[in-house]
C-alpha cells in the first residue's frame, strides 16, 4: 500500500488569505503589528507548486512524507518587510507583546467581522512550525508572485469565514 503525506507550511496564491490580508492591513494602516519580535520563520509555498506536488506524490508507489516547502525562508519580519516593499506600502513595523498583538488583531476583527488571527495561529507562528529542514520542493518565490500580483493583493479583506463557513 503506498501513501503520501505533504505537510504545507505558509500558502500563498490567487485566493490566499494571509498573505493578502497582511497587504491588506499595510496599505491602510500607519504601522504593522508583529506578534513578539517577528524573528520567526516560514517557508511560503505557492498553491499552485503544492498541486504539482500532489500531482507527482499521487504516482509514487512508495509510502513518502515530504514537507512541501517553498525556495524561500524568511522571518515574519523579514516577509511583511518584502509585502510592503513590493506593494508600494511600506510601513513602520512594531514588535509587540504576543498576546497584545492578539487583543488588536482580535478588536479589528470585529471591524472585519472575522478572525483575523487566533491564539493557536500566534502560538504556531512563534514556534517556528512553519519551516523545514528538508529541501525546498516547490519553486515559486513569493517576491515573483508578489511582483505579479502587486496591483491586486491586498485590495480587498478576504475572510475566513466568509470562506469556509
Amino acid at each position: 500500500m503506498s501513501y503520501a503525506i505533504l505537510r504545507p507550511t505558509v500558502l500563498f496564491g490567487r485566493e490566499d488569505i494571509l498573505i493578502n490580508n497582511i497587504a491588506w492591513l499595510l496599505r491602510r494602516f500607519p504601522f504593522f503589528g508583529l506578534p513578539g519580535d517577528g524573528a520567526y520563520k516560514l517557508s511560503p509555498v505557492y498553491v499552485d507548486d503544492l498541486a504539482e506536488l500532489v500531482v507527482e506524490a499521487i504516482h509514487r508507489k512508495d509510502r513518502i512524507v515530504w514537507d512541501a516547502v517553498g525556495p524561500d525562508e524568511f522571518t515574519f519580519r523579514e516577509m511583511v518587510e518584502l509585502i510592503g516593499e513590493v506593494i508600494g506600502s511600506k510601513r513602520p513595523l512594531v514588535n509587540l507583546p504576543p498576546r497584545l498583538a492578539l487583543m488588536a488583531a482580535q478588536t479589528l476583527s470585529l471591524f472585519v467581522r472575522d478572525v483575523m488571527l487566533t491564539p493557536e495561529e500566534v502560538d504556531g507562528l512563534m514556534s517556528n512550525l512553519l519551516v523545514s529542514k528538508d529541501p525546498p520542493r516547490c519553486k515559486t518565490h513569493l517576491r515573483d508572485w508578489l511582483i505579479e500580483n502587486k496591483n491586486r493583493v491586498g485590495r480587498q479583506y478576504a475572510s475566513e469565514l466568509l470562506r469556509h463557513f
